[in-house]
C-alpha cells in the first residue's frame, strides 16, 4: 500500500478550511425523525386493525365462524397497509429520502413484501373458511360465491398480480431477470393495490359510507398514490423540463468506462450533495426506454455535470456511445451517501472499481479539516484506477491522506485486500488508525464491499458510522 497526495498542475488551489460541524447532534436530530418515521409506519398498521374493532369489529367473534372471518378481515387491511407502506416507501419522497436514505427506504420496502403477501393470502383463506361456515359449504365451493360478488373478480386479478411482484423479488428468482423484465413486472404493484381497492368499498361494511374507516382508507390510498405520482412522475418531468440537459460529450476513461459530460440550465438549483444519484433517461431511439441510476462522478457547476459509466451490460454500453446533443431527463437527486450522513468528527473512504464515482464527489463535496480524511482506493490492476489522479489531487488540495492498494484479492487474509499488501502486514485499522472516530464511507462491487464491511465491524465500528453504497438491484 503506497500513500499518494502529489497535486497534479490542472486542479485549482487548495480548498479553504470548511466550517466545524457538530456531527453527533446533527446525527442525532435525524435519528429522530428516522425513529418517529418507523414509529408510524407501523402505527398506521394498528390503526387498520384498531379502527376495525372499534367500529363494530370486537362484537364479531361470538361463534368459530364470526372469529375466522373477523380475522381474516384484520389480516387483510394490516396486510393491504403493508402494500400502501410500500408504495410510499417506493415514491422516492425528499423527506424520507434526508431521513433514512435511499437504500434502506427500499430496503424496508422489500422486507415487507412477504409479510404483506402472507397476510393477503390468511385474508383471502380465513374469509373462504369463515364464510363458508357461516353458509354451510366448503371453502372451495365459497370461491364461486365470492367470485358473483361485486368487484371481486378485481381482487383476485389483483392477488395473482402481487404474487407474481413478491415472488419476482425474491433475490434468487430476480437474478434471473434482466433489470428492465423485472422492473416492468414490478409496475405490476400499482395495478393491483388499485384492482384491490373496490372490492374493499363494495362488499361487506367494513368500509361502509360514512364511517371513519372508508375516510382514513381513502387517505391512505390518496396518499401513496399521490406521492407515487408526485415524486415519480410530475417532479421528474418539471425538473427536466426546467433545467434542459443534453449530452455535451463522451470521453473515455479507461476501456468499458466513459464519462458523459452533460450541460444544462440553473444545475446547483437541483440541490445535490457529493455521493448522490439520480435517474437518468437518454432519449434516443436505442436508450429511451431504459433508465439508469447513476451516481455523479462530480459536483455539478451551474452549468455543467458529468457522470461516468462502466460498460456492464447492454445497457450501460448503449448510453455510454450516446451522441452529443442527446436530451436528458432525471429524477433525483437521491440517497443519503453524502456528508450529511455524517455522526463522526472524522472521514474514512475505501473504493473499488467503479464505485469511485460517487467518492469522487463525496470527497469535492464532504467538509472536513486537513488532516480528518484519509482515502484507500483500490484496484485488482492499473486498468481499473478509474478517475485515480482526480481523487489524489482532490486529497492533496483539501489536506487529506490518500493510500492506493493495486493487486489480486488476498486469499489468506480479507478478500478485499491485495496478497501482497496482506503479506506486508496491512490490516484496516493500520490503513486507519482513527476508525472508531471516524464514518467510513465504501462503494465498490458487492462481494468485495461485503468484505470491507465484515473486517469493520470485526473491529467495533458502530453501524451507524458504516454508510455504504451498493450497485445491485
Amino acid at each position: 500500500m503506497t500513500t499518494q497526495t502529489h497535486t497534479r498542475p490542472a486542479m485549482p488551489r487548495p480548498f479553504p478550511p470548511s466550517p466545524r460541524v457538530d456531527q453527533k447532534r446533527k446525527f442525532a436530530r435525524r435519528a429522530r425523525r428516522a425513529d418517529m418515521l418507523v414509529m408510524a409506519l407501523w402505527a398506521s398498521g394498528a390503526a387498520a386493525a384498531a379502527l376495525f374493532l372499534a367500529y363494530g369489529g370486537a362484537g364479531q367473534f361470538g361463534s368459530l365462524a364470526e372469529t375466522l372471518t373477523s380475522l381474516g378481515i384484520i389480516a387483510g387491511l394490516i396486510g393491504t397497509d403493508f402494500i400502501l407502506v410500500m408504495l410510499v416507501l417506493a415514491a422516492r419522497i425528499p423527506a424520507i429520502d434526508r431521513t433514512i436514505g435511499h437504500d434502506r427506504a427500499v430496503a424496508v420496502h422489500r422486507s415487507l413484501g412477504k409479510p404483506a403477501l402472507y397476510l393477503l393470502l390468511g385474508h383471502g383463506a380465513l374469509l373462504l373458511v369463515g364464510y363458508g361456515m357461516s353458509e354451510g359449504i366448503n371453502p372451495i365451493a365459497e370461491i364461486g360465491t365470492m367470485l358473483a360478488l361485486p368487484d371481486m373478480p378485481l381482487a383476485f386479478i389483483g392477488m395473482g398480480l402481487m404474487i407474481a411482484v413478491v415472488v419476482t423479488s425474491l433475490v434468487a428468482v430476480r437474478r434471473r431477470f434482466s433489470y428492465e423484465g423485472w422492473h416492468l413486472v414490478h409496475l405490476l404493484s400499482y395495478v393491483s393495490v388499485a384492482f384491490a381497492l373496490p372490492h374493499q368499498l363494495s362488499v361487506g361494511g367494513v368500509l361502509a359510507e360514512g364511517t371513519a374507516q372508508r375516510v382514513y382508507w381513502i387517505a391512505l390510498y390518496v396518499i401513496a398514490f399521490g406521492a407515487i405520482l408526485t415524486f415519480r412522475f410530475i417532479e421528474p418531468i418539471v425538473s427536466s423540463l426546467r433545467h434542459r440537459i443534453t449530452v455535451a460529450g463522451v470521453s473515455t476513461i479507461a476501456p468499458g468506462v466513459t464519462s458523459i459530460h452533460l450541460s444544462g440550465r440553473n444545475l446547483r438549483a437541483l440541490g445535490t450533495s457529493g455521493g448522490q444519484f439520480f435517474i437518468w433517461r437518454f432519449w434516443t431511439g436505442r436508450t429511451w426506454w431504459h433508465s439508469h441510476p447513476i451516481s455523479l462522478s462530480a459536483m455539478p457547476t451551474e452549468s455543467s455535470a458529468r457522470i461516468t459509466v462502466r460498460d456492464l451490460g447492454a445497457g450501460s454500453a448503449r448510453i455510454s456511445a450516446v451522441p452529443r446533443g442527446t436530451k436528458v431527463s432525471i429524477e433525483g437527486p437521491y440517497g443519503l451517501f453524502t456528508d450529511a450522513a455524517r455522526t463522526s468528527p472524522k472521514l474514512a473512504i475505501i473504493a473499488a472499481g467503479i464505485g469511485v464515482t460517487p467518492i469522487r464527489a463525496l470527497l469535492e463535496h464532504a467538509q472536513f479539516a486537513p488532516g480528518e480524511a484519509t482515502i484507500l482506493l483500490r484496484a485488482g490492476s492499473q486498468d481499473e484506477t478509474y478517475l485515480w489522479d482526480e481523487i489524489r489531487d482532490l486529497a492533496a488540495a483539501k489536506g487529506a491522506t490518500c493510500y492506493v492498494m493495486v493487486g489480486h484479492r488476498s486469499r489468506t487474509g480479507p478478500s478485499w485486500m491485495s496478497e501482497a499488501d496482506v503479506q506486508r502486514g496491512v490490516t484496516l485499522q493500520a490503513a486507519f488508525p482513527d476508525l472508531a472516530t471516524s464514518d467510513l464511507y465504501l462503494c465498490g462491487p458487492t462481494a468485495w464491499l461485503d468484505s470491507v464491511e465484515a473486517d469493520a465491524r470485526a473491529t467495533g465500528i458502530p453501524s451507524h458510522q458504516i454508510h455504504s453504497e451498493r450497485f445491485d438491484w
